[in-house]
């Protein structure tokens, strides 16, 4: 059974940095790409950055450019997203997803989802 459990959120002021953690479990996810995605009220879910777990290769949204930095650890099976120079429009829920097409951003192309884990910036 596939999980991916999301953790590392909280609040934080305009300008600081959280680090997510996505802990993989349940197969193999050599051939998949983890993305993160977010939601904030009232808008759609969106599409963060994306990392090839076999290779490393990453994918960003133009927002969170220069900003943010996904990453992933082999051995402990867990991918994380640095978040520097937060702002109070990055108020979100943060999902980890985990898909077959490479570096996609569309949330249909993923098939496992998290819980998901609040990410709140004051200004």
């Amino acid at each position: 059974q596939v999980q991916l459990v999301e953790s590392g959120g909280g609040l934080v002021q305009a300008g600081g940095s959280l680090r997510l953690s996505c802990a993989a479990s349940g197969r193999s996810f050599s051939t998949y790409t983890l993305g993160w995605f977010r939601q904030a009220p009232g808008k759609e879910r969106e599409f963060v950055a994306s990392i090839w777990w076999s290779a490393g290769s990453t994918n960003y949204a133009d927002s969170v450019k220069g900003r943010f930095t996904i990453s992933r650890d082999n051995a402990k099976n867990t991918v994380y997203l640095q978040m520097n120079s937060l702002k109070p429009e990055d108020t979100a829920v943060y999902y980890c997803a985990a898909g077959l097409t490479y570096h996609s951003s569309s949330s249909s192309s993923y098939n496992y989802w998290g819980q998901g884990t609040q990410v709140t910036v004051s200004s």
